[in-house]
């Protein structure tokens, strides 16, 4: 088969996907204290490898084809992406791959600085497989809420262009629920060191989120006329998103800031995700001024109600996901094969479909990624010791730190991790060593003096 510009497009379309995934880890790490940095980055890094393995040897094969149920598809009908060889179906699997990527690295944000990698490392594989992909079945792949499904034929199809469903809110379901498993940081909402310690790398994340997610909602394009407006609307929304949500913080707190810029463009982008292709222009703009109004009141709410979602994946992702594909009930352009939303129109039946695709999926992925978390937390544990938080998950799960502090005062000179750590080496006794004048020559600083920030 010759290589078309269709097939290139697709292609410059998953890379661009894949490029969001190391752009999000940007977006977490300047989030996260300094001390937790790479941790957090490096949750979005192994989430690339683990699905990537995964999608190759049965994700894409459960994610499409014949299903169980309308569910799930088969996981060994293709295996190892056996008997798909053409261009074209490769090239499309290469593109689900990065979606299931980005979903799950999506979650690690709301248990950032407390979360065991290994945990993680072991939660990744085994919840693309048992949520991600039946999810991605019952919506993409010709599941329950297909034009054949169960629910498609009931209330109609459920419209969810790149994601609404499949990704934001599946993603922020998740991450509620592991938060509520594994609990809160030490001194949430009191510890001042908990503030993002590096804006620059949040804007550079959310900058890099945005160019990526051109490839995100307009991979999948058609034809030029949806491809131009899935263009528009990737423009319009976080655009007005990031107004509405600077102008409530200006409200509210009296002034705007960067950490807002950058949520609320990601706000409009997850808004605007399931709906990129099926509302005009100036359904996307208001569309982003709801989602990052919503938003930017939604993530304070973690305080007020007393869970740690450290890098508010509920407040923008669950919040703005379940707008942006609600939405679609009553702001759907009417198309050849649909009436559209009901202000076009189109009644209550795309409203209805919309609800159900919603309400379905949070229910799904609360109850499977429960029992996923709580077997893990139980056996292996989920959550690290208070002494490795307090240390810092950089240094005590990775033996990094993100950056030269001078740690222990010895400005660059080689400590062992234990010494960092426990703040004494191993065996030595912790009292003050004398000096070769006699006089008592002053202690290092303890491990958790030197990586305090």
């Amino acid at each position: 088969m010759e290589l078309t510009a269709g097939h290139v497009w697709v292609m410059v379309a998953a890379a661009l996907v894949l490029f969001m995934t190391p752009g999000l880890a940007f977006f977490y790490g300047g989030m996260t204290r300094a001390k937790a940095a790479l941790n957090m980055m490096m949750m979005s890094f192994i989430s690339i490898g683990m699905v990537g393995v995964v999608w190759v040897l049965w994700g894409a094969s459960m994610s499409s084809g014949e299903g169980f149920m309308e569910i799930v598809g088969n996981p060994f009908a293709t295996f190892g992406l056996e008997g798909i060889t053409t261009p074209d179906g490769l090239i499309k699997v290469g593109y689900a791959a990065t979606f299931a990527i980005i979903t799950v690295a999506l979650i690690s944000g709301a248990i950032a600085d407390r979360a065991k990698f290994g945990a993680w490392s072991v939660f990744v594989p085994v919840w693309v497989t048992l949520v991600y992909c039946p999810l991605a079945y019952m919506v993409w792949g010709g599941g329950l809420f297909g034009p054949e499904g169960a629910i498609g034929k009931a209330l109609g199809p459920a419209i969810d262009f790149a994601g609404g469903t499949v990704v934001h809110i599946n993603a922020g379901v998740a991450a509620l629920i592991l938060v509520l498993i594994i609990g809160n940081r030490k001194g949430f909402g009191k510890d001042p060191n908990h503030r993002p310690h590096n804006i620059p790398f949040v804007m550079l994340g959310a900058a890099i989120l945005w160019f990526g997610w051109f490839g995100f909602n307009g991979g999948a394009a058609t034809t030029a006329e949806q491809g131009g407006l899935i263009w528009i609307n990737t423009l319009a929304a976080p655009a007005a998103a990031m107004l509405g949500w600077l102008v409530t913080e200006r409200i509210r707190d009296g002034h705007p800031t960067s950490l807002g810029a950058a949520s609320g463009v990601v706000a409009g982008l997850v808004a605007i995700t399931p709906a990129c292709a099926n509302v005009s222009p100036v359904g996307a703009l208001g569309l982003g001024v709801v989602a990052g109004v919503a938003s930017a009141l939604a993530v304070g709410l973690k305080f007020r109600w007393g869970f740690d979602d450290s890098l508010d994946v509920v407040g923008v992702h669950l919040v703005s996901g379940i707008i942006g594909t609600v939405s679609l009930g009553f702001i759907a352009l009417p198309t050849d094969g649909a009436g559209g939303g009901l202000f076009y129109g189109g009644g209550l039946t795309q409203l209805w479909a919309q609800l159900a695709a919603a309400g379905i999926a949070i229910a799904y992925s609360a109850v499977l990624t429960a029992i996923i978390a709580l077997a893990i937390h139980k056996t292996m544990g989920f959550r690290v010791s208070q002494e490795q938080e307090t240390v810092g998950v950089d240094l005590s799960l990775h033996a990094e730190t993100a950056y030269e502090f001078g740690l222990s005062g010895h400005g660059g000179s080689f400590q062992p991790l234990h010494d960092m750590i426990t703040g004494k080496g191993q065996g030595e006794s912790p009292e003050a060593v004398p000096s070769s004048s006699g006089a008592q020559k002053a202690q290092p600083a303890t491990g958790k003096e030197s990586v305090g920030a």
